[in-house]
Order: C-alpha cells, then sequence, then structure tokens
C-alpha cells in the first residue's frame, strides 16, 4: 500500500473493494486489462471496483451482449419515430 505526503493511503480495500487513486502509467493501465490466468473480473488501474479482463473470454461475451442490447434499443427507438411521424385521428363524441 502506498502512502502520498498527507499520510492517507493511496490504494488498498475498502470493505472488500479495491482501489486505486496511485497516478497510473501506460503500462499498469494496459496489463490491468489483459492478465492472461486471471477471472472476468479484474481490479481496476485507477478508481474504485473491478473491470473486464479482454484475456477472459467471457468478458468479450459480456460485450457482445452489451452491444447486442444497445443495437437492439436503438432499433427500438428507431420504429418509435417512424410511428410518431404518422397523423392521428381523434374522434369526439359530444353525447
Amino acid at each position: 500500500m502506498a502512502d502520498n505526503d498527507s499520510g492517507k493511503p493511496q490504494s488498498g480495500e475498502l470493505f472488500g473493494i479495491p482501489y486505486n487513486f496511485e497516478q497510473p502509467s501506460i503500462g499498469r493501465m494496459l496489463s490491468a486489462y489483459w492478465q492472461p490466468g486471471e477471472g472476468m473480473l479484474v481490479e481496476k488501474p485507477f478508481g474504485v471496483g473491478y473491470t473486464l479482463n479482454l484475456a477472459n473470454w467471457r468478458s468479450w461475451l459480456v460485450g457482445l451482449v452489451v452491444v447486442g442490447l444497445l443495437w437492439q434499443e436503438s432499433q427500438k427507438g428507431r420504429d418509435t419515430e417512424d410511428d410518431s411521424e404518422e397523423p392521428v385521428e381523434v374522434i369526439v363524441d359530444d353525447d
């Protein structure tokens, strides 16, 4: 655990969740996202929590599902826009 000038730790765990606020290097950033032999989630190189390990096939599967859901949502929004351009007939009954 590294310390800064004020004596507060810049990395560690809080309630079991990792954090790291040390200034990241390019090497640390790249190696954080590619860790063969590790699980799908790995500690973030900067910030709080976990991130996807791109060396794990499950991470790619999660990414494909996310892209598919975003694409599906954009198609649904496109269909809604087309329907809203049609005129709407309103019938008022004065009884």
